[in-house]
Formats: structure tokens, sequence, C-alpha cells
């Protein structure tokens, strides 16, 4: 296989504690060690692993959503691609094609966080884990700067804030690309209680601070993405990872190490079981869509390096539900004692579910300036995306609802797709939608609204981020 396109490997890393004038540096803790590891864009890895695929003979189909399992007396047996060509209402246009069914005698999924099918399969078959899935949502930029970043660089504390009643989780990341891109991104839980919190806009604060400053001044912003990130961790995992005829890996299946900021590996090593399970299956001449028939995945998946990873940080995303200070105390007694203590399930709640607050934060929010600060539309255009405006929409969203929820919406989503409409009279108001803004991040699929895979060739174009 030719050599898979990094960026080196990382020449040295710093965490961070911030203030809003201040940075402390601080040992990195175990979870966030990256020595001997690669840095690489998730666009170009996918780019690459597909053109190995097809110099293999297998068929790539590019630009073909697949929108819904096809299951037969209780079994998987493939899956139906989305039609092309209809009309906002619907309709079919003068280039309609309807979709096809794909037949497989095993169908793995790997549709990322917040995958339809993969959602779809999970309850269907009743595959559901102890607690209940969350997510975080990632704006990233990348800049061409003047001068090369050596090292990688994790930051906690500002601009989020740790008291426990805003319910905020998260950080940054700073990494270099080589000698002339720097990749920037802010994450945060979507369990914020506050109506106002906005990740775009805390990505744009996070760059007001110095310590970036220094890294990005006399640079220009050359891509801009967004994408939740699965957080729920080992109790949120699936009871089991195959059904009959179906299999499930990567971050569809939650296989995220939320304090390593790591998932992708475990999604090429979850793949590749997976292969080897489904060829033992086919090479002994079994059925697939027999019951148990592809057990030995699972089997494989718990024998794993990467189970017991996830094991031993079974409760440490749990743990800052307590706020920063009382979270990474208790997250340190996890690393010392490999997740024995404090010990237990510790639950998880939907993020829906969160109480809605205001408390003013839009207000410390930077104006855009369209050179260091931008907003959300031009964002939108940086991400290449290219979605026709008279499309059906993709998103399945109540547009009456509560005016806490609306707004909410309206400043959760990175990509302007929603807007508080008209005041509906008792609490409620109206939920305007531009489907061709959206970048298909998934957020409102958290936030009790549904992403659904648009016509194939749309959303963004994401080339290095």
């Amino acid at each position: 296989m030719a050599d898979i396109p990094t960026y080196g490997q990382v020449p040295g890393e710093a965490v961070y504690a911030l203030t809003r004038r201040t940075s402390y540096r601080i040992p990195a803790p175990p979870t966030m060690r990256n020595h001997g590891n690669f840095i690489l864009s998730v666009s170009e890895l996918g780019r690459f692993l597909a053109q190995q695929a097809e110099s293999l003979g297998i068929a790539v189909l590019p630009e073909t959503p697949a929108t819904r399992l096809l299951v037969q007396e209780g079994r998987v047996v493939g899956a139906r691609t989305g039609d092309r060509g209809r009309g906002r209402n619907g309709e079919r246009l003068a280039n309609f094609e309807a979709g096809s069914d794909v037949v497989a005698g095993v169908t793995v999924l790997a549709d990322g966080p917040q995958g339809l099918l993969s959602s779809a399969a999970i309850e269907r078959f009743g595959l559901a884990g102890e607690n209940p899935q969350i997510w975080a949502l990632g704006v990233k930029e990348v800049w061409r700067v003047r001068r090369p970043l050596r090292r990688i660089i994790h930051t906690m504390g500002w601009p989020l804030r740790a008291f426990a009643g805003y319910g905020e989780f998260g950080g940054s990341f700073v990494y270099p690309m080589g000698d002339d891109l720097v990749s920037v991104g802010f994450v945060a839980g979507l369990e914020s209680r506050d109506v106002e919190l906005s990740v775009h806009d805390l990505l744009q604060e996070f760059k007001t601070h110095r310590l970036v400053w220094s890294i990005l001044r006399g640079g220009e912003r050359v891509a801009w993405g967004a994408k939740t990130i699965t957080e729920g961790g080992f109790y949120s995992l699936p009871r089991r990872f195959n059904a009959p005829g179906l299999l499930l890996v990567g971050e569809g299946a939650g296989l995220v190490n939320v304090p390593r900021l790591k998932g992708i590996h475990y999604a090429i090593e979850s793949g590749w079981l997976a292969a080897e399970a489904a060829f033992r299956v086919l090479e002994r001449g079994d059925v697939p869509s027999r019951i148990g028939a592809l057990d030995s995945y699972d089997a494989s998946l718990r024998r794993s390096g990467l189970w017991q990873e996830l094991y031993e940080v079974r409760n440490m995303r749990q743990a800052f539900d307590k706020g920063f200070f009382v979270g990474g105390a208790l997250a340190s007694a996890m690393t010392v004692t490999k997740g024995h203590a404090p010990n237990g399930r510790r639950p998880t709640h939907p993020n829906a579910a969160a109480p809605l607050v205001r408390t003013g934060r839009a207000r410390r929010y930077p104006k855009p300036d369209g050179k260091y600060i931008f907003d959300k539309l031009s964002s939108v255009f940086a991400s290449g995306n290219r979605t026709r405006d008279d499309q059906p929409s993709h998103l399945r969203v109540e547009t009456r609802v509560r005016r806490p929820v609306a707004e909410a919406w309206e400043w959760m989503c990175p990509a302007q797709v929603y807007e508080v409409g008209r005041d509906l009279g008792e609490g409620m108001v109206s939920v305007h939608v531009t489907p061709s803004n959206c970048v298909q991040c998934g957020a409102i699929t958290a936030k009790g609204g549904q992403l659904t895979p648009p016509e194939g060739g749309s959303g963004p174009e994401y080339t290095v981020t």
C-alpha cells in the first residue's frame, strides 16, 4: 500500500489552562500525551483509502447516500440509496433518478456520528446500551500561517465556564499541518444549558486569546468545517455490535475515546475486525443472516485493546457533569486507578433533556470582521458547501416549538440553518429552516430533530479539514 498521507509525527506538545487574559502551561494528562502519533487530515485520509479500495477492485459509490436499511424477516439484506432530482416538495424533476437497492450478504454500517442507518439499526434490533448516547460539536478552521508551529496544543478552561450549573464541557486544539498550515478547533458538549452557547462563536472568541493570536496573526483562513463527536463512552456502547446480516463499526457504534480525543484508529480497527468476521463466515459457508453467525465480531472487539482502553475511561466524561474542578479531580482519580475509583456506572442524560437558561453569553462573542473573526454564513462558504436551494429538505424538525428551544437551535447551529420566526402565542414560536446552508454536522439530531442524508453530492466539500 502507498504511504498514508500525513503531516508527520507530533513534533512536541503543550497543554494549557486558560483564563480570559492568561495561559498556564500544565503537565499533559496521560490521556492527552501524543508522542509518536501522526498528524493527518481526515478528509485526505478518506480519499486515500477510497483510492486504495478501488485499486483492489472494490466498487466505491461516491455521492450515493444510503437512506434506508433493507430488512426481510428480521434480517438485514442491504440498503436502499436515495433518489436524485426531486424538487423542494418531493416532485420529480426532469433529471429524476430513483434510488436503488444494494443487496449484500453482510452489511457493514460505518456512517459515523449521528449515522441514520446505525441509529435505525440500534433501535430496530434493540441494541441500545445502558446509558443514552450523547454528543459534542466541534468546529474547525484551517489557516495558512507565516511561521511554522512546532508543537500541538490543547487547552481547557476559558472561554467555557467551570461552574456545573452551566453544563459546559470541552476544550480546544491547535495542530500544525506542515510548515505553512495550522488547524485550530473548539469542541463543546451539546448538553449545555445556555440558550446562547454557540461553538462556532466560541471558536472565534478562543482565537482572540493572545496564545492563539500569536500563532495565527498575519495568516489567512483557507477552510472551515463542523461535525458532532460521539461522547457517551463505554456505557453508551451498543449491547451488541451485530444483528443478522449486519455489523456496526466506528463512531456510528460509539467507538470514541473522549479523554484522548481519538476515534479514527478505533474506526479503522473495528472495520478490520468486522471484515475478518464477515470473511470467516463466508469462508466456512455459513449464512451471515443466521442469528449468531456474526457473533465472532463482538468477541474480537471485546478482546481488543480498544475495548480495554474504553473500559478504563468508562466514567470520565460523566465526571465533568459536576463542573470543571470536581470533574477534573474525579478524572485524575480514574486515571490513576484505571477507572476503578470512583467505581460503578455513572449515568448520562440525553442532550435534548438539558434545561435551558439565558445568561447573556452572546454579548461576549467578538464581532465578525471578515479577516480574523468570521460569521457563520461566510464559514459555510469556506466549507465548499454545494447544496441545491430547491432540493427536498433533509432535516426533520418541528417548526413550532417553545421559544427557548428555537433560540437554542439558532445559536447551536454553526451554519445558520435555523432562525426564530414569528410569535405564535403561549410561549411558542415558528422556526424558519434553510436546509441549503446545512453542513450536516448532526447537532440537530442531538437536540431533538433528525438529520437525514441529503441528495447525493450535496453538502460541504471538505478537502483539508
